[in-house]
C-alpha cells in the first residue's frame, strides 16, 4: 500500500475565488488525475489506491460510530498523508462520485434551499449563545493575516454540540419528547443532549462507556440526565443505547448524521457571515463525523460561495480526508485518540454527501501541532481548549505557513474546552515541539575525556532543555538523547551540520512519537533480549485493565519491557516488550486480538533500533 508522500513546494499564488490550484509538488505515486472539465474540483495529485490492509494491528477503538447499510472499505490512516498545512483530500474520484447537476436529493435528504431555511429558522438560541468572533492579535501578527476565533468554547456546555442536539429535539412532537430521549457519547454530545432535555422538560438517558472520566459523567448528571455506564467502548455503549431506546420507545439522538443536527450546527456559519462583513478567505472547521463542517458549508456556500470551507483532521484520524479521496465513505482500521472529540472511524452518510459537494479540502495536523495551538490559545485569550477544540486553529496556522498566506481574513472555530486536567502535562511537553521551538535529537559521542565539552561547544548558542546519558564501559561510543530550543529550521540544520562535520553522527527524532512518548525514558536501558516483540497497546483507563492484559500473556511469555503513558480519557499509551518465540507468534496474535485492546507492532521503528537495540 502506497502512502501520499509530499515534499514542500514553493508557496503557490492563491486564486481569489474557488478552490486552490494544486501545488507543483513531488510525489511517490502510480498515477495522477488533473481536473479536466469545466467546473470540476481541482485537487492535489493523488496516491495509488489505498487497498484494505490485512494487518492484525487494527482493533476496536471508541468512535462515534453509525449504523452501516453495507460493508465499507477498511483503510489505514497511513494510506493518505501529506505535509501539514497542505489542502488535500479531494481527488478525481471525488469528482466522479458527485451527483449530476440538479440532482440534489438523495435518499430523502434536504436540498440546499431546505438546509438554508432550516438553519435560518433554527431554535438553537433557546439554549445557545451567539458566540463572539474575536480577533487573535498575537497570532495575526505572527502569521501576517487577520486570524479570527469563533468562540464556541464559550457555550454553556463549553462546546458547539448543544446546537445540533437541541435543534433536533426541539422539532420532536410533544408526545415523542414525553417518551424520552437517549444517546450514547463519552463527551460533548452527551452534555448537549442533557442540557436540551432539561430545557425541553423531557427525560434523557445518556449511555457512556465505563472508561468515561468521572468529571464528564458527573457534568451530565448535574444536568438532570440519567447516566448509564455500559461497555468498554463507544460501540458497546451505542448498541446498548439503541436497544434500550427501542425497548422503552425513546428517540435516539445521533451525534452528527441527521439533517436537524447538521442544520443546528450550521447556525455557526450563519453567525460568522453576519459577524464578518469584510472579505473572508476561509473558515477552518474541526472534523470528526462531519456534522459541524457539513452544516457550516450548507449555509456559507449558498450565501458566500467564494469563501473556502476547509476541514481539519488529526493525521491519525483522517476519516473524512480518506472518504473524500476515495469518493465514498470508508472505515478507518485504527484511529488516534489524542483528539478524542474527533476520533471517528466512519463519517456520517449525509455529512459526507454534503462535504463531497461543498468542502474545499482537508488539512491534516499532528498531535504536536494541536498541543502548540492549545498553548497559543492560552497565551492569546487565557483559555484552555481541549485537543479537538484547538484542531481548527492548528489547521489554520499550518495552512497560512504552508501557502505563505498574507493580508487575508481567516476564521478558526474553537469548538470545545472540556479539557481533562491530567491531559495538560502531555500538552505542555509537546507544545514547543509543535511550535518547532524544541527539537529532540540523538548523537553518538565517543567515550573519552572531553567529549561532552566538545559536544556542548558544537551545540553553540542553542539552549539544551533536556539531556540524557549513561556511561557504558563495554562500548567505545555512547548515544545521548537531548532536546534543544530552536528558533528556525536553518538554525537546527546548522547545528546538525556542525555535529556531522565533527564526526558525531546525529539523528533528528522530533517527529517520532514512539521516541517522545516512551523511548526517551529508557536511555541506558539497552539490552539484547532474545525473541523480544515490541508493541504499543491502548489500555482503557479503568480498574482491572492491567490484570486483564497480564492474564492474557503472563506467565505464558515473559514481559521484558513496560512503560505506561497516560494520554487522556481515551486510554493509556503503553509500550510493552514481550519475549515471544517465532513458533508462538500465531498464538500470541490470537491472544492479542482476543484481548480487545488496540495495539501496534513497533519492532521496525527506527528510533527503537537506535535507542534500545
Amino acid at each position: 500500500m502506497e502512502s501520499l508522500a509530499l515534499s514542500r513546494p514553493p508557496p503557490p499564488r492563491l486564486p481569489a475565488r474557488g478552490r486552490l490550484a494544486p501545488p507543483a509538488a513531488s510525489f511517490r505515486l502510480h498515477h495522477h488525475y488533473p481536473g479536466s472539465h469545466a467546473g470540476s474540483r481541482r485537487g492535489p495529485l493523488v496516491a495509488a489506491d489505498a487497498l484494505p490492509s490485512s494487518s492484525s494491528a487494527a482493533h476496536s477503538f471508541q468512535p462515534e460510530a453509525i449504523s452501516l447499510s453495507r460493508p465499507l472499505k477498511s483503510v489505514s490512516v497511513d494510506s493518505l498523508q501529506y505535509e501539514s498545512g497542505y489542502l488535500g483530500g479531494i481527488s478525481e474520484k471525488t469528482n466522479l462520485s458527485l451527483p449530476p447537476p440538479g440532482d440534489v436529493r438523495q435518499n430523502g435528504a434536504l436540498n440546499p434551499m431546505e438546509y438554508l431555511t432550516s438553519i435560518l429558522t433554527s431554535r438553537v438560541y433557546d439554549v445557545a449563545i451567539e458566540s463572539p468572533l474575536q480577533l487573535a492579535p498575537k497570532l495575526s501578527a505572527r502569521l501576517g493575516v487577520d486570524l479570527w476565533l469563533k468562540r464556541e468554547d464559550l457555550q454553556p456546555v463549553f462546546s458547539f454540540k448543544l446546537r445540533g442536539a437541541y435543534n433536533m429535539m426541539a422539532k420532536l412532537p410533544r408526545e415523542q419528547l414525553d417518551r424520552g430521549v437517549i444517546c450514547s457519547s463519552a463527551g460533548n454530545h452527551a452534555q448537549g443532549v442533557a442540557l436540551a432535555a432539561q430545557r425541553l422538560g423531557c427525560d434523557a438517558v445518556i449511555v457512556m462507556p465505563v472508561t468515561t472520566p468521572e468529571i464528564k459523567w458527573r457534568s451530565v448528571e448535574r444536568l438532570d440526565a440519567t447516566v448509564v455506564l455500559k461497555g468498554d467502548s463507544y460501540d458497546e455503549a451505542q448498541s446498548h443505547a439503541k436497544q434500550r431506546g427501542e425497548r422503552e420507545g425513546r428517540t435516539f439522538i445521533p451525534p452528527f448524521d441527521h439533517h436537524d443536527v447538521i442544520a443546528g450546527q450550521g447556525t455557526i456559519g450563519m453567525e460568522i457571515i453576519r459577524q464578518m462583513s469584510s472579505p473572508l478567505h476561509a473558515i477552518f472547521v474541526p472534523v470528526g463525523g462531519g456534522g459541524l463542517i457539513a452544516g457550516i458549508a450548507a449555509y456559507v456556500k449558498h450565501v458566500r460561495p467564494e469563501v473556502k470551507i476547509i476541514g481539519v483532521e488529526p493525521s491519525d484520524a483522517n476519516a473524512m480526508a480518506l472518504s473524500l479521496y476515495h469518493g465514498e465513505r470508508i472505515m478507518l482500521e485504527q484511529v488516534g485518540g489524542f483528539a478524542d472529540g474527533v476520533a471517528v472511524k466512519v463519517v456520517g452518510e449525509e455529512t459526507f454527501r454534503l462535504c463531497r459537494e461543498l468542502v474545499d479540502g482537508v488539512v491534516l495536523v499532528s498531535r504536536d501541532a494541536i498541543c502548540a495551538s492549545i498553548k497559543d490559545m492560552f497565551e492569546e485569550k487565557r483559555s484552555i481548549l481541549e485537543p479537538a477544540g484547538a484542531l481548527a486553529l492548528a489547521g489554520a496556522e499550518a495552512y497560512c505557513r504552508y501557502y505563505g498566506l498574507k493580508d487575508e481574513n481567516i476564521v478558526a472555530i474553537t469548538s470545545g474546552a472540556n479539557m481533562n486536567f491530567d491531559r495538560l502535562r502531555l500538552v505542555t511537553e509537546l507544545a514547543d515541539v509543535g511550535r518547532k521551538r524544541e527539537a529532540v535529537l540523538a548523537t553518538h559521542l565517543p567515550e573519552e575525556q572531553g567529549s561532552f565539552k566538545k559536544f556542548c561547544k558544537l551545540v553553540g548558542p542553542m539552549n539544551i532543555t533536556e539531556f540524557k546519558y549513561r556511561y557504558d564501559s563495554r562500548k567505545e561510543h555512547a548515544l545521548v538523547l537531548y532536546s534543544v530550543g530552536v528558533h528556525t529550521d536553518s538554525e537546527l540544520a546548522a547545528m546538525v551540520h556542525r555535529m556531522e562535520h565533527a564526526q558525531l553522527k546525529t539523528f533528528n527524532l522530533t517527529n517520532d512519537d514512539l521516541a517522545k512518548d516512551h523511548l526517551r525514558y529508557f536511555m541506558g536501558g539497552r539490552s539484547n533480549v532474545q525473541d523480544e516483540l515490541l508493541c504499543r497497546f491502548i489500555f482503557p483507563e479503568r480498574p482491572g485493565a492491567l490484570m486483564k492484559f497480564l492474564d492474557s500473556f503472563s506467565p505464558r511469555w515473559n514481559i521484558s519491557l513496560f512503560h505506561y503513558r497516560a494520554q487522556g480519557e481515551t486510554g493509556a499509551n503503553v509500550l510493552v516488550g514481550i519475549q515471544v518465540p517465532k513458533a508462538d507468534m500465531k498464538e500470541f496474535k490470537i491472544g492479542a486480538q482476543n484481548l480487545g485492546y488496540e495495539f501496534t507492532y513497533e519492532m521496525n521503528n527506527e528510533a527503537y533500533r537506535l535507542l534500545m537495540q
